[in-house]
């Protein structure tokens, strides 16, 4: 079982790494509650499917743009500062949230509104978040220290959503945001425990021509581009996220609410908390291909399914799979690409894997709206399956990626060695 339990080496010989760690826990705890308190919001202002998806709409161009130029600042500004005020930033942003909630009559525009620029802020957080790990861990400590940052969010997925169900359901909306605001309050502090980590001597200035060379470099690498690609297409075909609330009324259990959006991050922690294979096993890029198709099939089964079990079930299996994928990816993009590249990189990164789910939000409740969620959840896992399939055919480098023979991890793994010898 020790080849198979999670590797906690890095919460204990990085203290960076374990404020960092702490900090992301419990904001991401409060964070959740957030998150499923906009749709829960505007299902109950205005029943609508569409009036739902349309939260993805609104937070798509501002995580492209700021995200890639969040990427870009990333390389260019200490990644710790640049966490620490998008934090706060985004602590003020349910300040407004609970304002709204107070109003008599609380407005849908304020939520959109406060979506998009939660999505600004993300866009320029997170690719300075995920640009400090190779910083504050060694070479051979990232797929560990990789895997306890997506234990980390899991925990606070599976947590934050169902007390806010309890919240939601008990009290109200508004003492949700009284307590993601408390938790935003304590990640400050653990934030402001971790040491600067200053700009790459590499760096270049912020500017278009910076942020082309960093697209320019992901697009030379098959290997990493497919990483982007697939998980961008897995999401959204197969995300049925924003049908969570309509799919509880459907099977007569509004209670459970909760457990659907927990459901694929149970699969996501056993996974996970199993992760110690990963440390040995060599062929990421095809891991990834094959957990994207193991995602769009057990999305396509809960769609078929009548059974609340079967479907929280099916879900489960889901985040099981996406974890895999998620897991392989960070692998890649944490151990092969340079320092001075990893912000803008970073910023790609955050549009595989965030504008696919906004994404398939708009896709699936449009296709509710049109046909029934049944025919949507199930028609967009079946989807996936194929696309997944078909784009392998043109990704032979990812295919054969080999985390001891490529180029790109042998060269970052001989640079990282010199650098803590010197």
């Amino acid at each position: 079982m020790a080849n198979f339990a999670i590797d906690l080496t890095p919460l204990k010989k990085y203290p960076d790494f374990r404020n960092l760690w702490t900090a992301g826990l419990i904001s991401y705890f409060g964070s959740m509650i957030t998150y499923v308190a906009l749709p829960f919001q505007l299902k109950e202002l205005t029943g609508s499917y569409l009036a739902v998806g349309l939260l993805g709409v609104v937070e798509i161009v501002p995580l492209i743009i700021f995200g890639l130029y969040g990427g870009v600042l990333a390389d260019s500004v200490d990644r710790k500062k640049m966490v620490w005020a998008t934090e706060a930033g985004a602590l003020i942003l349910v300040l407004v949230l609970l304002g709204n909630s107070l109003l008599g009559s609380p407005t849908t525009l304020a939520i959109y509104l406060v979506a998009a620029l939660f999505a600004v802020v993300d866009g320029l957080q997170r690719p300075s978040m995920d640009a400090m790990l190779p910083r504050l861990v060694s070479h051979e400590d990232l797929p560990a220290a990789s895997a306890l940052l997506s234990l980390r969010w899991q925990l606070g997925v599976i947590v934050g959503p169902t007390i806010g169900g309890i919240i939601f359901s008990t009290l109200s909306v508004s003492a949700g945001y009284v307590v993601d605001i408390a938790t935003y309050l304590l990640s400050l502090f653990f934030l402001a425990r971790v040491g600067s980590i200053a700009r790459s001597k590499e760096a270049e200035k912020p500017s278009l021509s910076a942020l082309l060379d960093g697209v320019r470099y992901a697009l030379k690498r098959q290997d990493l581009l497919g990483t982007y690609i697939i998980d961008l297409a897995a999401m959204t075909l197969a995300m049925p996220m924003a049908l969570y609330p309509f799919w509880a009324d459907e099977l007569n259990a509004p209670w459970a609410l909760g457990m659907f959006y927990a459901a694929i991050t149970v699969g996501s922690v056993i996974v996970t908390l199993t992760s110690g294979w990963t440390r040995t096993y060599r062929y990421h890029g095809r891991a990834v291909i094959l957990a994207a198709m193991g995602w769009g099939l057990a999305i396509a089964a809960a769609g078929l399914s009548t059974s609340l079990i079967f479907v929280l079930f099916f879900l489960t299996v889901a985040g099981a799979s996406d974890m895999v994928s998620a897991l392989f990816r960070g692998n890649i993009w944490n151990q092969t690409i340079p320092d001075h590249f990893r912000g803008r990189l970073a910023g790609i990164e955050l549009l595989s894997y965030s504008v696919g789910p906004l994404a398939g939000q708009l896709r699936a409740a449009s296709m509710a709206a049109a046909t029934t969620l049944s025919i949507s959840v199930t028609s967009g896992g079946l989807m996936c399956v194929v696309v997944v399939a078909f784009l392998a055919i043109f990704l032979p480098k990812m295919w054969k990626y080999d985390v001891q023979t490529n180029e790109f991890a042998v060269r970052e793994r001989e640079i990282r060695k010199n650098r803590e010898i010197s």
